[in-house]
């Protein structure tokens, strides 16, 4: 537990003082104690049961079993290659589970509760019963309460029941476990911990690396599920092809039948798909990317819209104040009321910071042009929920130069606003406001063009104005007396430009969603090179009707002025059209907008809020990183498909070759080492490479029927080439060895045919994709010049003649296969989305 005070001065009189160290210690021992434990994924027991106790293991292993009880242990090879596989996985997830873990433990929020008279930084394990756990914008509440102290506290419930708008809470108030403050400060007192608590459900969920469905998935498993019909009956052909046609013994029809059944398994492609899922997972946690779903790999590469905040993603959180200009009144009075306003917020966001910095409580007015204010820390400019400080936001007492906060309004998202008011040491009571000027001055005053002159050039304007209203007053920001205009510069981030630029070549749109001046919004955009960012849309003006709304966001690249529930709807609205949205943020605001896309990208940084309901969380808080991520999601699923190809033609020329024998009446030519030697040189160690390799290209929809559309001529072209070329075999030769020379011609011209479908799959062709294709042909060679892997695979071509009548059958077949390609290729770029 960390101390955030780090001194022993006294506390606030006002402050509940919370629990002493013997209470905590009593609740401790009774149990009382939030100590639920979040993984942030799979313990090793459930990842060993879910590698090895799957569907097809046990069908693989059961055949193995069969086939080692009734021949050489050379057939049973597939068994062997299931249990290294089954291995190799696990020490993968193990690995990836021991990244996820540490990076979750990095990314954990620690809440703030207050023990003795001090502030203390805890987990949310160390919470116990009683705890008086403090609060502040971006804060989640982590186990249920009671309200004891509030200062313009509101928090967003909409998490819990969908509900959009935030509640003020008031002492005495119920605070439920998974809501976040979107404005304010507060403490409450915890009534409901560990398991008693919603937010040990909640967190569980937010935070777990989870396997949920995804296309991908579901279209591998529905393919599986018609292989797994397909193979009783097949099974059952075999079986009577062998025993009751060719009159084979029983052992050696055994041996057949699995022959032909072992090959119809893709069981390499689930746990491919798994590996390759897992590598990606750690490849983005080297790059501090803490991934909390699985299946958000996929989304990422399917991703064609990108919806952006302007800080903290475009710009760095700190800002410079650059000038003080005076509208009415005197300057030094002016510099009083900022510097009681910063005094007053002990939660500044990154505005405030910049003014606190500028213009600190009791010292004399800046003299000359105008202030430059140090950087303040990383924050959301307009979203509070950025600043790491805890403590008790517009809480009354000593603000500094004899100024006395009285009364408190934090800024929120949808009022555009903060204020507070205070008595002066005249005696005076005055109320201030600070805010966006376009949002508190009338359209006609005069001062506008002024301020819209500094927004184009990227500046970001603040207006200082009193009100004679009440702060609780609706009407306190209608008609304010406008005294002065706050001109803060903002910082681009170095990395912003190259990654937009990263996006427009991938033909990912960039949108900016902005709670500032659009204008603003827009010069920095363009200074940064966004196309489109010359014509920024001012978000009060757009329909609120899905359709209309959808059309204005097509046609627009940069929105300012935008409230969280626009941005909400802005997602929405979006995804109407048949777009996949990721949405970037790092405050509160975004939450509900992260929360609808279809990833969510949070900053490390930002609020607990948004950490909790995106599935990418960036924990170096870098917009560079994105496109790594983009670019890892995208290599994943697109080499998973190009894997998928391999598996399925082997798929599809097993279950056609199976069907062939038993109709045919002939002796099934393979025995499984037959078919295990080709599956590893022609799918098994090609499929591995080509899974890690460089792919750019965005995922589509239709995975199973892309798949299908070119493993089903590929796998039904292998098969009827190799039937052909074993007809042609047993034409040719008779005696006892007859049905080994046949197998061995066969067995050439399905690898032949089979190498050139990776050939294909490989393309584009780079040094060592030639190299990988040249090396699994190398291989098969050995296989049939070295006498000891003659008899170990039993292969051995007999004569001149048969041999090279089996390479001129696979030739034949892979013209035809490549004529069918390129067709089908034709077909997918006129048809882009199929």
């Amino acid at each position: 537990m960390t101390d955030r005070t780090g001194t022993d001065a006294a506390v606030p009189a006002a402050r509940v003082s919370g629990l002493t160290e013997a209470e905590v210690g009593e609740r401790v021992a009774r149990g009382d104690v939030n100590d639920i434990p979040v993984r942030s994924s799979r313990s090793t027991a459930e990842i060993v049961k879910a590698n090895v106790f799957t569907r097809f293991n046990a069908i693989i292993g059961v055949l193995f079993v069969i086939i080692v009880a009734v021949a050489p242990i050379q057939d049973g090879l597939f068994g062997f290659v299931i249990i290294a596989n089954t291995f190799i996985g696990i020490i993968q997830e193990l690995r990836a589970k021991k990244t996820l873990d540490g990076l979750a433990l990095i990314g954990e929020a620690r809440p703030v509760v207050r023990r003795a008279g001090r502030a203390l930084e805890v987990s949310t394990a160390e919470i116990v019963l009683d705890d008086v756990v403090e609060l502040g914008p971006g804060d989640k509440a982590v186990v249920d309460g009671v309200v004891v102290q509030a200062e313009g506290l509101e928090i967003d419930e909409s998490l819990l029941t969908g509900e959009a708008d935030p509640v003020l809470k008031n002492a005495g108030d119920e605070v439920m476990s998974g809501s976040f403050v979107v404005a304010g400060t507060g403490a409450f007192t915890a009534t409901k911990v560990g398991r008693e608590a919603y937010a040990a459900r909640l967190a569980e969920e937010a935070s777990r690396f989870t396997l949920v469905a995804s296309e991908l998935r579901n279209g591998i498993n529905t393919i599986l599920r018609y292989v797994t019909y397909l193979m009783a009956p097949t099974a059952l052909a075999l079986i009577a092809s062998q025993l009751y046609v060719e009159k084979h013994d029983w052992k050696e029809a055994v041996r057949r039948m699995v022959g032909g059944i072992v090959p119809m398994v893709p069981e390499g492609l689930v746990l491919l798909t798994s590996v390759a899922f897992a590598i990606g997972v750690v490849r983005l946690g080297r790059r501090q990317c803490l991934v909390q779903e699985l299946p958000a790999i996929e989304g990422l590469a399917r991703v064609d819209t990108v919806c952006l905040d302007k800080t903290g993603t475009l710009t760095e959180g700190g800002m410079d104040v650059k000038e003080l200009i005076v509208l009415d009144g005197e300057e030094g009075r002016a510099h009083r009321a900022l510097g009681a306003l910063g005094a007053s917020d002990q939660r500044p966001n990154a505005s405030l910071q910049a003014i606190i910095e500028a213009y600190p409580s009791g010292s004399s007015p800046p003299s000359g042009e105008g202030p430059s204010g140090s950087p303040g820390p990383p924050g959301s400019s307009g979203s509070p929920g950025s600043s790491d400080s805890h403590g008790s936001s517009g809480s009354s007492g000593p603000s500094g130069d004899g100024w006395r906060a009285v009364e408190t309004l934090p800024f929120s998202s949808a009022r555009k606003y903060s204020g507070a008011t205070f008595a002066e040491p005249s005696g005076e009571r005055s109320t201030w406001l600070l805010g966006a000027p376009d949002v508190l001055l009338p359209y006609e005053h005069e001062a506008l063009p002024d301020i819209e002159r500094l927004n184009e050039q990227g500046m970001r304007v603040l207006l200082l104005a009193r009100t004679r209203e009440r702060l609780t007053d609706p009407e306190a920001g209608t008609r304010p007396a406008p005294v002065a205009l706050v001109v803060l510069e903002q910082r681009l981030r170095p990395d912003a430009s190259e990654t937009l630029r990263y996006f427009a070549d991938q033909n990912v749109r960039a949108k900016v969603i902005s709670g500032d001046n659009a204008v603003s919004v827009g010069a920095v955009a363009a200074t940064l090179g966004l196309p489109g960012a010359d014509t920024p849309v001012d978000a009060r003006i757009l329909p609120a009707e899905k359709d209309a709304m959808a059309k204005a966001l097509e046609g627009g690249t940069v929105f300012g002025r935008v409230t969280p529930q626009q941005k909400r709807d802005m997602v929405g609205a979006l995804q109407s059209r048949g777009h996949t949205v990721a949405m970037t943020g790092d405050g509160v605001n975004d939450v509900l907008a992260l929360k609808d896309a279809d990833i969510g990208v949070a900053m490390g940084s930002g609020s607990e809020a948004t950490r909790a309901v995106a599935q990418i969380v960036l924990l170096n808080n870098s917009f560079s990183t994105l496109p790594s991520v983009v670019a890892e999601g995208r290599r994943v699923i697109g080499n998973i498909e190009r894997v998928a190809n391999l598996f399925l033609t082997k798929t599809v020329y097993s279950v056609l070759l199976a069907l062939l024998v038993a109709i045919f009446q002939l002796p099934y030519p393979f025995l499984p080492r037959h078919l295990t030697l080709l599956s590893t040189l022609t799918i098994g160690i090609p499929a591995f490479f080509l899974a890690l390799a460089p792919n750019k290209e965005r995922a589509r929809p239709g995975f199973v029927r892309r798949v299908m559309r070119y493993a089903l001529p590929a796998g039904i072209i292998a098969g009827l080439a190799t039937f052909v070329s074993y007809l042609l075999a047993r034409h040719h030769y008779s005696g006892p060895e007859a049905l080994q020379a046949e197998t061995s011609v066969a067995t050439l011209t399905l690898f032949l045919v089979a190498i050139w479908v990776l050939a294909i799959i490989a393309r584009p062709y780079t040094w060592w994709r030639i190299g990988l294709v040249l090396a699994m042909g190398l291989g098969f060679f050995v296989v049939l010049v070295t006498p000891y892997l003659q008899t170990f695979f039993e292969l051995r071509l007999v004569g001149v003649e048969e041999p090279w009548m089996g390479v001129g059958v696979a030739v034949v077949a892979s013209v035809v296969l490549e004529c069918v390609w390129r067709l089908e290729a034709r077909a997918a770029r006129a048809h882009p989305t199929h």
